[in-house]
């Protein structure tokens, strides 16, 4: 019986910390959040700052700022009682390699459809 009580502890534990985990796909879904790291990436600023530039509440944009940097995306940085943000990158590398598998596989089928418009071409070109 104790073994099984410390196994449930345990997998609670582990599957409540999978469920909180979030990943930079997450991050990037959200034109807003996708907005305010277009802003971080010009310049570092502090809650207020970021949050006047939006017609949303403050609350909201906390809760964008903190999705940001649960997936890392963002760093925040106390400065006496302000908080400021600045961008954290690397993140975005797993996003870009996604993205690069499937722009190979496009652009080799594009490539393969343009040789076979060309040797279409050749085929159908007019006799003088």
């Amino acid at each position: 019986m104790r073994k099984q009580i410390v196994a449930y502890i345990f997998a609670s534990k582990y599957l409540h910390n999978m469920e909180a985990r979030r990943d930079v796909f997450q991050a990037i879904a959200d034109p807003t959040r996708r907005q305010i790291i277009n802003m971080l990436a010009h310049e570092t600023l502090n809650l207020n700052s970021i949050a006047d530039n939006f017609d949303v509440s403050r609350q909201a944009i906390s809760l964008h700022i903190k999705i940001l940097s649960e997936c890392g995306l963002i760093i925040i940085r106390k400065k006496g009682r302000e908080r400021y943000c600045e961008p954290s990158f690397q993140p975005l590398n797993e996003v870009a390699d996604w993205v690069d598998q499937y722009k190979g596989f496009w652009q080799g089928r594009l490539d393969k459809m343009n040789m076979l418009l060309q040797e279409m071409k050749k085929v159908n070109k007019p006799k003088q």
